[in-house]
């Protein structure tokens, strides 16, 4: 009964999933700071709210919509967005482009027996096992 349960914990993708987790709260908490403490308050300065725009209302009729609340969500959405794509994204992006090219494609063609995609050098199909003639040895007329 347990022995599967620990197999389960064991497993390698429900380890690196917790640790992302955790990882992923410890982030959150740095950029979440970095915004408030020093992007926010340059957009205060810049439009003149001192980087607060929570006491913003407007009166319609009797009610009071509370506008700023949304305007200093809306802005934390937007700034932490942008810390992250710039300082995480793109270098990392960047990185993996640079260090882990993509190989090229191989060129595929279909099998004439299931029409399956193939490599065009195989000689047989992985899916019906099929005996083809590899596409480099076959004269130009019949190629495809």
């Amino acid at each position: 009964m347990f022995k599967g349960f620990r197999d389960f914990l064991m497993r390698g993708n429900v380890i690196d999933l917790a640790v992302g987790v955790v990882i992923g709260a410890a982030f959150t908490g740095v950029v979440t700071g970095f915004v408030s403490a020093f992007l926010t308050p340059l957009v205060g300065v810049a439009v003149g709210a001192a980087g607060d725009f929570g006491g913003k209302k407007a009166h319609l009729g009797g009610v009071e919509f509370p506008y700023g609340q949304f305007l200093n969500a809306m802005m934390a959405f937007v700034l932490t967005a942008a810390v992250l794509y710039f300082c995480v994204v793109l270098p990392v992006t960047k990185a993996t482009a640079r260090y882990l090219p993509k190989k090229p494609a191989t060129p595929k063609r279909p099998c004439p027996e299931c029409l399956t995609e193939i490599p065009q050098a195989a000689s047989r199909c992985s899916a019906c096992t099929a005996q083809v003639q590899p596409l480099a040895a076959l004269p130009l007329q019949h190629r495809a």
